[in-house]
């Protein structure tokens, strides 16, 4: 079943809204690949875990049979542990055409999988958000399309909560109730600053990129990814946990990066409050979801934000130190409903400073690092430009806490931006120039959610 949503005429130019929206069905209709979503064609041609789930919220608006398609292809290789891999390879992909690919993961057939079907990771647990999203815009449509939703909801919830077990249990690595994340790609916020301290007592081996060609710098301007010695430190952790068959046993005593990310845990919490609204509709008990959210926002609180400075860091598992760094993921907490009062006004704060800046102060959304820091590259993927998702989060966040004026100029300057300079997968935080892959899926799908919605989800107004 497949229903084409109309398009929303909300914004002040509704040229601007249709164009924009003609846009985006076309960028995800392109990248559309049989039974799953590629975030672009030529750099990343497989199947992306969180990208899967802000994509969904996007075609929830014009396709929800392809959301819902495209999350069971993903929940369909979960692991027996529980754990989601951050990529799932398409067979009919070239090795030669995506590096790190199947072979470099090497991981054995599990579930009834192939070999090297997926890698061993893990990304933010944003899919039960996604799949709330889903079934929410899509049961007002009809009788048909309320009957898929339903039963989408019953096959992924078991899938869901087993995928919350496996973070809160295996990589429960600090043991005070926040997942770790053993390489920076299970961020999705890979190369950011976040990471520099604790990866600076990761062994750089440069040599391996010797045995190991990159292909994303064949694809992409090489001064916009992340630098040869912050790839040698990604495989050489990859090779680390391969090693030990992806075990996630006593990471802390053997692993050289296991971090606790605020964003990756305000996210954490999040899918908590939506497998609350969707145990209600499939007949499971909500009650403990509620509960696990607020416990998780209440460690991430005791654990993660730091008085002096009144901003939330990354903590290094391994020293139990915050990173000393100001990145775009100290401000995702902000979209916790649970989060006081006192901690959401100093996130606005942070937000409004000259370290950031919002819409008011630059007319473009928050860029992914403090401006004023050293280092802030306005090129280099994580370490300055703008992304179109973690502002989305913020927009939550925003909505969540009452900060509404502000949640509407976020809204309308990422709109703006994307109508200026196309569906990028990133943007030059000064001159809102598009980088990265041009056609990217999930800037395409989130701009049909803010051109179509202002709402604040129900679980977060009654929390």
């Amino acid at each position: 079943m497949h229903q084409q949503l109309s398009v929303p005429t909300v914004a002040a130019n509704s040229e601007m809204s249709a164009e924009l929206w003609k846009s985006a069905v076309s960028v995800l209709d392109a990248n559309w690949a049989d039974d799953h979503m590629v975030p672009s064609r030529r750099l990343y041609p497989h199947q992306w875990s969180w990208d899967t789930a802000f994509i969904a919220i996007g075609l929830a608006y014009t396709n929800p049979t392809r959301a819902w398609r495209d999350l069971r292809h993903l929940f369909a290789a979960q692991w027996p542990d529980g754990r989601v891999p951050h990529i799932v390879f398409d067979p009919r992909t070239d090795e030669r055409d995506y590096f790190p690919g199947p072979a470099f993961w090497d991981v054995p057939a599990y579930a009834g999988r192939p070999a090297r079907g997926s890698t061993a990771l893990v990304q933010p647990p944003l899919h039960a958000v996604g799949a709330w999203e889903v079934y929410r815009r899509a049961t007002p449509h009809g009788a048909e399309c309320a009957k898929e939703a339903g039963e989408e909801l019953a096959w992924l919830y078991p899938r869901l909560v087993k995928q919350q077990e496996y973070l809160l249990g295996r990589r429960n690595a600090g043991g005070d109730g926040l997942a770790s994340i053993v390489h920076p790609w299970e961020s999705g916020l890979d190369n950011s600053p976040s990471w520099d301290a604790a990866m600076s007592a990761v062994p750089a081996d440069v040599t391996l990129l010797e045995r190991y060609e990159r292909r994303d710098n064949q694809v992409a301007d090489a001064a916009h990814r992340p630098t040869d010695v912050d790839y040698a430190r990604y495989l050489g952790l990859v090779l680390n946990y391969r090693a030990g068959d992806y075990s996630d046993t006593d990471l802390a005593q053997r692993h050289d990066f296991v971090v606790e990310c605020p964003s990756f845990n305000s996210i954490l919490a999040s899918a908590e409050l939506a497998l609350a609204q969707i145990a209600a509709v499939v007949g499971a008990d909500p009650q403990p979801h509620r509960e696990r959210a607020q416990q998780i926002t209440d460690a991430i609180v005791k654990h993660l934000y730091d008085p002096q400075t009144q901003t939330f860091r990354v903590r290094d598992v391994r020293t139990r130190t915050l990173s000393p760094v100001r990145c775009v993921n100290g401000l995702v907490p902000l979209m916790l409903p649970g989060l006081p009062a006192e901690q959401a006004a100093a996130i606005m704060v942070e937000a409004a400073s000259e370290r950031f800046g919002l819409p008011e102060q630059t007319g473009l959304p928050t860029p992914s690092y403090d401006r004023t820091a050293a280092d802030f590259d306005p090129l280099r993927y994580w370490r300055g430009p703008i992304w179109i998702n973690v502002n989305w989060l913020l927009r939550r966040g925003m909505q969540y806490h009452g900060y509404l004026g502000e949640a509407e100029d976020l809204r309308t300057a990422m709109m703006r931006l994307v109508v200026k300079s196309g569906h990028f997968e990133y943007f030059h935080p000064v001159t809102g120039e598009g980088i990265g892959a041009s056609a990217f899926s999930w800037t395409a799908a989130l701009s049909l959610d803010l051109l179509a919605d202002r709402s604040i989800p129900a679980y977060a107004r009654a929390a």
